[in-house]
């Protein structure tokens, strides 16, 4: 189509309204997707740092629990309770 003014173009034959409201509603769902999808990778992102947080605080609780255990009971042979 050929426009002989921009308000012809702007008007688009009568159906100026549709058109553009069509282009503006969509422009606005694109954005909204765009807003939607990092806000969703943001929140994947924090869920995996806090089980990966939540792991290694497990591994370290393990560790000091290991180190803070006595150990196996140690019997001198000579003892009166040592087998022989």
């Amino acid at each position: 189509m050929i426009w002989s003014s921009v308000a012809e173009f702007w008007a688009m034959g009568g159906y100026g309204v549709y058109v553009w409201g069509s282009m503006g509603v969509s422009a606005a769902l694109l954005a909204l997707e765009v807003l939607m999808t990092r806000m969703g990778h943001s929140q994947a992102l924090d869920a995996v740092c806090e089980a990966m947080d939540a792991d290694t605080q497990d591994v370290l609780d393990d560790q000091a629990r290991v180190q803070a255990s006595p150990g196996p009971a140690r019997i001198h042979p000579l003892s009166p309770g040592a087998s022989s």
